[in-house]
């Protein structure tokens, strides 16, 4: 065989990068100058139901054996130059925190690590994050962190993501005050040991937040970042009916107010109804809103109120182009009762004061599992009754239900925008159905 050995060795590399590490090995065998390449890559992505070479383990067992940690160790030490990207995924729980820190450890001394991605099925331990110079992208996964004592911050750190992640208060506070140059920030479900967190995010050029809260926050709020483009608010598992909660999350959506995209997951909507909205606030920017409605969580009581919070949503966002709505699925007759209680609580009629509906919204979504009269027919008549400027209601649905009694329901709907147009989404089988309302 040709040795091909004009290929220079960056291109090489770049030919190995592309493969996963135990073909990257095979190819020592295809010529001499090919004998111990792989030993330069600069990236590992590897996951503990394989052989650290990516090949199946032939040892299965409930646990990750220490030996397969050490091997990884030996595979990294083996590498001569800096690792860039280094991802380890644990899918079972393992044994060996030490071995598993002196990985890190390793990894700091070999320098020039730019991306480290760290998943566990089960809490390791705490894990003692080496201070890595050059790192740019870090995701943890199911683990207790903690910084070093005289931790100075990820200089260069541009995306943070934090899933399930254990962390002390002061040592997710110093995290994000030494991380000035985030862009993109991610804490789903992190919590501490003791205390609540709270954090107030002071990021110059932080342009992506997603914050998921499972009840371990006390606070979270924005304080200063002018960059902040795009911003993704949910909660999960946490208690909706708890006035503290409410009042965090205003603060917290309040503090966005220079976004152009919103998104709010289950549940919000429903806890922002639980306190006094303010009046004059505006999201002066924003061009995008999606909200979810869980519809299992709102009972009889509070309809009028969650109807009250979407109002003073809409209120506040004066140049609002795209609204995207989530129904959840109905499954049983007592959620379809109470979210048909719910739509009676929507008064149909001409709303006056919503600059965005007056000038702006120009497309509506609203997805939900089934065509349901019943269950949706109110949340489209309000947009084609007040929407004047609405040129696109599309809706998305899994099942057809009646379309045709469906039809008929909102050809019965008086319409405000003479461009106004309805499209029938399938979102399982990617059927479209074209519905001219002024036909």
């Amino acid at each position: 065989m040709s040795d091909n050995s004009f290929f220079p060795l960056e291109i090489k590399i770049e030919i190995l990068s592309r493969l996963r590490i135990n073909h990257a090995v095979r190819t020592s065998a295809l010529a001499r100058s090919w004998r111990h390449l792989w030993t330069h890559l600069p990236c590992l992505d590897l996951s503990s139901d394989q052989d650290p070479l990516g090949n199946p383990r032939n040892d299965p067992t409930d646990t990750v054996p220490s030996s397969w940690i050490q091997h990884v160790h030996r595979l990294a030490s083996s590498l001569r130059g800096p690792l860039r990207v280094f991802q380890l995924f644990f899918s079972e729980p393992h044994d060996d925190q030490s071995v598993l820190q002196s990985l890190l450890d390793l990894l700091l001394q070999k320098g020039g690590l730019q991306t480290l991605s760290l998943y566990f099925f089960n809490d390791p331990g705490k894990i003692h994050l080496p201070l890595f110079h050059s790192l740019k992208v870090l995701r943890l996964t199911g683990c207790h962190a903690a910084l070093p004592i005289g931790f100075r911050g990820f200089l260069c750190l541009e995306t943070l993501e934090l899933y399930g992640v254990k962390i002390s208060n002061d040592d997710l506070n110093l995290l994000l005050r030494t991380s000035n140059n985030l862009t993109s920030l991610v804490i789903s479900n992190c919590g501490a040991l003791e205390n609540p967190l709270s954090v107030n995010l002071s990021l110059p050029l932080l342009r992506q937040l997603e914050f998921e809260n499972e009840g371990f926050f006390e606070n979270l709020s924005v304080v200063s970042s002018p960059c902040l483009e795009h911003a993704v608010i949910r909660l999960m598992d946490a208690d909706c009916c708890s006035q503290n909660l409410a009042w965090m999350m205003l603060r917290l959506v309040t503090s966005v107010a220079m976004v152009s995209s919103l998104k709010l997951g289950f549940d919000v909507l429903k806890c922002l109804s639980l306190v006094a909205l303010p009046f004059n606030f505006t999201i002066p920017q924003l061009r995008f809103l999606k909200f979810s409605l869980d519809v299992d969580t709102i009972d009889n009581t509070m309809a009028r109120s969650v109807y009250d919070a979407f109002l003073w949503l809409l209120r506040s966002m004066p140049i609002l182009e795209e609204l995207e709505i989530e129904l959840d699925s109905i499954e049983y007759h007592d959620q379809a009762d109470r979210l048909a209680i719910l739509m009676k609580e929507l008064p149909i009629e001409r709303h006056d004061g919503f600059a965005c509906l007056e000038r702006t919204v120009t497309s509506v979504t609203i997805n939900m599992s089934s065509l349901d009269v019943i269950t949706s027919i109110a949340w489209i008549q309000f947009f084609l009754l007040n929407a004047e400027g609405l040129e696109l209601l599309k809706i998305g649905y899994f099942h057809g239900g009646d379309m045709p009694s469906f039809i008929e329901e909102l050809q019965k709907v008086e319409v405000t925008s003479s461009d106004a147009k309805v499209i029938f989404f399938n979102r399982f089988t990617h059927q479209i159905t074209n519905l001219c309302m002024n036909d």
